[in-house]
């Protein structure tokens, strides 16, 4: 692709953002465009995704954006945040526009809670299979899958935790992050109150108010603004047989993700590289187990191994696969992976709190079990 991210804005993250969501939204697009030296005149596109309140319009309203010759919502929820980039991405490619905004805003935790149960979802043709069982909220759902590849694999409950345990070590040491100066211990993550067995509360992404934007435009304007781009190698989406929202219980296999290997193919193919050239791993963490499978996916490692994969320390600042050095979902925010995206760029413009040395590639992933999307962002633009 011959598009970059030139653009990152962010509000506080918080439990209770006491502002509207279209607030929110205006701060993080606003702070975004500021630092890509741009102007609200130079936006004529915005993309968003699906249970994001704020209207394209408004958004362009709220900052003054005069004009837009391309708007666009993708489905899915978090298995949309990388999605947004790809759309952005293609429209600045096809003249649809030249700088697009991407961004996600709104009160998770002090307003609507996607966590709890959703009486008005169960009419939803997916849901309707599993609501009727007890099956209401993700939690519940990710612990079924949970549990088949525990039984599948001999994986157990630290195995999940230690990835709690990276994220929020990671965390700890992010001035923004909303566990900064809290880790935790593989202790307190097992002593942690049951969710919904075998998830711990420790394996449950935050709920987060707050916004997160990205601006993407061309290489070649890219080359003209003040901070480093993090150039788009790929950016892919993926569906596969029988899917269903949040996971399948109809696959032959119920301890694989199919769509991340969708993704993952598309992902390899499309930037010319593979799981060894990847540098940092910003991986989709709304629930632990999820982190194991997507590892496997992916191909860092084979189909069971991931709870080896990750005894080895791979997943340390000091590794070979870096995982989350902002502290992902579970110890930074939860804003549906966009603020995943931002950290890629971070890494890639050397400006991270938790800095990754000579970053060339980071691979960023979008939510797990539903439709999804990745992106791999490089230093350098595509020969």
């Amino acid at each position: 692709m011959s598009a970059a991210i030139v653009g990152i804005g962010a509000t506080d993250f918080s439990k209770d953002s006491g502002r509207s969501e279209l607030q929110l939204a205006a701060e993080a697009v606003k702070a975004a465009i500021e630092d890509a030296g741009l102007q609200p005149s130079d936006v004529d596109g915005l993309v968003s995704f699906t249970m994001d309140t704020n209207a394209e319009i408004a958004v362009a309203r709220e900052l003054g954006i005069p004009e837009l010759t391309f708007f666009s919502r993708v489905h899915y929820g978090g298995g949309a945040a990388c999605a947004t980039v790809q759309q952005a991405a293609m429209a600045v490619e096809t003249g649809a526009a030249k700088v697009v905004v991407c961004y996600r805003a709104f009160n998770e935790r002090s307003g609507h809670r996607f966590g709890q149960v959703q009486t008005a979802a169960a009419v939803n043709i997916d849901n309707s299979w599993s609501y009727p069982m007890g099956l209401g909220t993700p939690a519940a759902m990710v612990a079924m899958f949970a549990r088949r590849y525990m039984h599948e694999y001999g994986a157990t409950s630290e195995d999940f935790g230690r990835i709690a345990v990276i994220d929020r070590k990671h965390a700890a040491t992010n001035p923004h992050a909303w566990f900064h100066n809290r880790p935790i211990t593989l202790e307190d993550h097992q002593n942690s109150r049951w969710i919904a067995e075998p998830l711990h509360l420790l394996d449950c992404c935050q709920e987060t108010d707050g916004g997160v934007a990205l601006v993407v435009t061309s290489a070649e304007r890219a080359r003209d603004l003040p901070n480093k781009p993090a150039h788009i190698k790929a950016a892919t989406q993926g569906s596969s047989v029988d899917q269903f929202t949040m996971t399948s219980y109809y696959r032959d296999d119920l301890t694989r993700l199919p769509e991340m290997g969708v993704v993952a193919r598309g992902l390899w193919e499309k930037s010319g590289i593979g799981p060894s050239d990847v540098d940092v791993a910003v991986l989709y963490d709304h629930f632990t187990p999820f982190v194991l499978v997507q590892l496997e996916e992916l191909g860092f490692c084979k189909r069971g191994e991931a709870k080896d994969f990750i005894k080895t320390g791979a997943l340390e600042m000091d590794g070979a696969l870096p995982l989350n050095p902002h502290g992902g979902q579970l110890g930074e925010a939860y804003l549906h992976g966009m603020n995943g995206i931002a950290e890629g760029v971070r890494q890639v413009r050397g400006t991270a709190a938790n800095q990754v040395d000579g970053v060339e590639h980071v691979l960023v992933t979008a939510g797990t079990g539903v439709p999804t999307s990745g992106l791999v962002l490089g230093a350098t633009a595509a020969s």
